[in-house]
Parts: C-alpha cells; sequence; structure tokens
C-alpha cells in the first residue's frame, strides 16, 4: 500500500497544483475551478494539443466512462466544435476512420472528424512501396475496404486463402473441404503480409501466415529449403493487453505477434523480422500524430504546437511511445540549438578571415566543424523517417512539437489497486514487444491522474501559468 500512496494520494480533496516529484497525482477541482480551466481553454493562445487513447480512457467496451464527456467539454465550443488541437490515437485497426469518428461523436456528444482519428493502420498509407504488390491481410472487421482505403490495390484475407486452400487448416475439422475456386489455378505470389490486428481463429491465421512465409508466398506448393530473409511482415498494433469491461486486460495483438514469432523460430530456427512495426508505441505513429495535429492547428488559426499531451492507460505503449517522441523531440532542439550556434561561429571566423585577409581558422573553429558533421550525420539519420514518409515539408525547418508530457490514467490496463500491470515497485512488468529497447525509465509517466478529466485540467492549468 506505501507503493500505491506514492502513487496516487488516498484523500478527496485537491492536490498541490504543483509536485516537485516527476509522478504526480491531480484530483477533480470544484466548480470555481472548472470554469477557470473553461475559460482558459477559450481564451489562451492554445500552443498545445492532445493524443488520446480511447480504449481504457473514454470508454471500456462500448461503454462510456465516467467524466469523459465533462472532459471534452472544456476543448469544445457549445456547438461541440473542438477549440484546442486533439487526435485520438488508438491501436486498434478493425474498423475504418470514418467509423471510428462517428462512433466517437455518438459517445461525447461532440464532432470528431475522420482527419481527427488515428487508428493503429493509418500510418500505412505512407507505405507507397507495398500498395502495388500482392499482400495476404491478416486482421478482423471490414479488412478488404480498411486495405484498400489506405492504398492497398491486391490484397488477399487469410479466409479467402483457407477457403482456396481448405487442406492447409487442420485444426477445425468441419472446415477441412471447400469449393474448387479458381485462386489454386494460377495462385499469384504474396508478395508482403500485413497484420492489421489480432484475427478471430488465432490457429488458422497463424499456420497459413507462417506457410505463407516459409514458401516464399507460395502457401501450396513444396519447398526444399525454407527462404531466408522472409517476404515483408508490416505489423500494427503490439498491444499485449487492452481494457474492456472485463474486470481484467484481455489479450491483445501482441500476443498474437508473441505466438507466431515464437512458432516461426521455432518451425524454422530463425528469428521473425518486421518491415516496420507501426501504432504505439511506435515513433512513425507519433510522427504521424505530430504532423496531423500541426494541420489542425492551422486550420484553427493557430501558429504551431509546441508541447503535446499525450493521454493513455497503458505505460508499456501509451507512456513509453510519448516518452520515446519526447526524447527524440528533445534531441531535435538540442541538435537545432548547437547547429545555429555553430554556423554563428562559423560566420565569425569568415569574417575574421575576410578582415585579416588570410586563410587561417582558429583550432577552436576546427573542432567545432567537425563536431557539427558528427552531428549532422546524428541528425539525418533521425530526421530521415520524416523526410521520407512528410516529403512536403523541410525537416529542417518544419515546426515539430518542443516537448511531449505523458499523463497515465488509472481507468484501463493501468491500475492503483492491482499489480497485474505496474509502473514501480519490485515487480515492474515487460509487457512491450521483443524488438523495443527495455527501458524503464520510459514507463514512468510524467503525471498520473485518476481519469481523462484530471489529466484535461491538468493540461490546460499547466498551459495558463506558462502563459
Amino acid at each position: 500500500m506505501a507503493a500505491r500512496g506514492r502513487l496516487l494520494c488516498r484523500s478527496a480533496g485537491i492536490c498541490e497544483r504543483y509536485m516537485r516529484c516527476p509522478l504526480s497525482c491531480r484530483f477533480a477541482e470544484t466548480q470555481s475551478l472548472k470554469k477557470k480551466l473553461h475559460t482558459s481553454a477559450c481564451h489562451h493562445g492554445n500552443s498545445y494539443g492532445f493524443l488520446f487513447d480511447i480504449d481504457g480512457v473514454i470508454v471500456r467496451g462500448k461503454k462510456l466512462l465516467p467524466s469523459a464527456k465533462e472532459a471534452f467539454a472544456l476543448l469544445t465550443d457549445t456547438q461541440g466544435n473542438f477549440k484546442v488541437p486533439a487526435l485520438f490515437v488508438t491501436n486498434a485497426g478493425n474498423t475504418l476512420r470514418q467509423n471510428k469518428a462517428k462512433q466517437l461523436s455518438e459517445w461525447l456528444g461532440i464532432k470528431v472528424t475522420e482527419e481527427q482519428v488515428v487508428m493503429s493502420h493509418s500510418p500505412l498509407r505512407m507505405f507507397t512501396q507495398f500498395h502495388d504488390k500482392h499482400c495476404l491481410i491478416s486482421g478482423q472487421g471490414p479488412l478488404l475496404e480498411i486495405a484498400r482505403n489506405l492504398g492497398f490495390t491486391r490484397v488477399t484475407t487469410v479466409e479467402t486463402l483457407r477457403e482456396c486452400y481448405p487442406h492447409l487448416d487442420m485444426v477445425d475439422h468441419s472446415k477441412r473441404r471447400g469449393a474448387p475456386c479458381a485462386f489454386r489455378n494460377y495462385s499469384p505470389k504474396i508478395e508482403a503480409v500485413i497484420l492489421f490486428g489480432e484475427p478471430v481463429r488465432w490457429e488458422t491465421n497463424l499456420q497459413l501466415i507462417i506457410d505463407v512465409l516459409i514458401t516464399a508466398g507460395y502457401p501450396n506448393s513444396a519447398i526444399k529449403e525454407i527462404p531466408y530473409p522472409h517476404l515483408p511482415v508490416l505489423a500494427c498494433n503490439m498491444d499485449l493487453l487492452w481494457m474492456s469491461e472485463a474486470s481484467l486486460p484481455r489479450f491483445g495483438h501482441g500476443c498474437f505477434l508473441h505466438s507466431l514469432e515464437s512458432l516461426y523460430q521455432k518451425i524454422t530456427g530463425r528469428e521473425l523480422k518486421y518491415t516496420a512495426l507501426i501504432g504505439k508505441p511506435s515513433e512513425i505513429t507519433y510522427h504521424h500524430a505530430d504532423y496531423q495535429l500541426r494541420q489542425q492547428a492551422k486550420a484553427l488559426g493557430m501558429n504551431g504546437i509546441k508541447s503535446i499531451y499525450c493521454i493513455g492507460d497503458n505505460p508499456e505503449t501509451d507512456i513509453y511511445g510519448a516518452n520515446l517522441y519526447n526524447r527524440y523531440l528533445q534531441k531535435r532542439v538540442m541538435s537545432m540549438k548547437k547547429r545555429a550556434a555553430s554556423q554563428a561561429v562559423m560566420h565569425q571566423s569568415q569574417q575574421a578571415v575576410s578582415w585579416q585577409g588570410g586563410p587561417h581558422l582558429s583550432s577552436s573553429t576546427t573542432v567545432t566543424t567537425a563536431t557539427e558533421e558528427e552531428e549532422d550525420s546524428d541528425e539525418e539519420a533521425e530526421l530521415r523517417l520524416q523526410q521520407e514518409f512528410f516529403p512536403g515539408g523541410d525537416s529542417q525547418t518544419e515546426e515539430f512539437a518542443e516537448h511531449c508530457e505523458s499523463i497515465l490514467v488509472c481507468t484501463g490496463v493501468f491500475s492503483s489497486d492491482c499489480d497485474y500491470v505496474t509502473i514501480r515497485g519490485t515487480r515492474p512488468s515487460n509487457h512491450n514487444h521483443r524488438d523495443f529497447v527495455i527501458d524503464h525509465e520510459l514507463k514512468q509517466p510524467k503525471f498520473v491522474t485518476h481519469n481523462v478529466l484530471e489529466a484535461v485540467q491538468l493540461a490546460i492549468e499547466r498551459e495558463s501559468q506558462a502563459s
């Protein structure tokens, strides 16, 4: 109980507005304070924006969480239009953005547009090199519609593949026979595998995906040697767990990925490699969200976004991803400051050379130049993703956010009353994907609140005090 007490204050009163501890708890304010926060949201310069997770933050299953509507009332006008840039960034991948936006609008009683929704698969729009390849897609929901909406033109679902080759799926005896299909007559090579989310029948998807990988795209063919490297695999949503109506977290797509990786390695003796891992906590998802926030800010007449507040319920994905992106932003800010200082030194040196009439450069200038070259190399590596996927902007001058603040709520995967998922203590959990560095510091939220309302209040008041 002592450890839990440090995370969440037990009293029903209001915590100190500013706590020195980086892990702090905020409680619901009085009605007068809510009015103050509402006024702040209306009149503040709004150089900040929000990234909201959905499951465990706004809803549990299909049930709206208490205080969610009140939280968004602070960010919208009387007509339900947003006054502050906000995105809903979810690792769900079983629906279209417009359907999720409509659902959110009905839940919250506000106007949520398609552009405000980032699904786990949304960044796949930028992977144009795969859009014309024949891709096997796994997941559930309207998969063909989702894939085509993202730009994929040649897709086959696992279910279609199973119907064409019923003898490949040998777990369910009732489905071993299928009607003849013309697909098997020409058997087009599968060129990539796209994993949108957890499927309904895991055993079928596990079997057929591995069949495709070890046959280089011809699952009905015999092989003499297993090819390696295997076909490209792009996976969305790495959540090991997620929160629905059940009292304990449920298996997420991360569990399916773990099963696929283990089976592939057990069968082939080699490690399954991903061409891309998309969705939280992947950095590309936060690049994409940052870009979308800037577009929304422009539409609201704002000059840009300085602070991003990421509100989530999962330390392994929401918090890890927000902190990882904040590291990137801080490194970028520092690198640009050093670059500006180096350029200023070079300019002064050039002026000195011109005034002295000779090519003399000081040793300090030479060191600065070498350092600058190293920083150029690091920055090029750091910003390659931005340059590749957002070619419309200059990565050197594009106005990214300056920092990204993580806020953990206790209404979902993480709960102060249960150590099923922990962020501190003697038994820290490690539910993140194997390809992400184990860094417990990245799982530590900047703030902890009971719910999304307190998280929004915290952010607005911080911005009001900073103005």
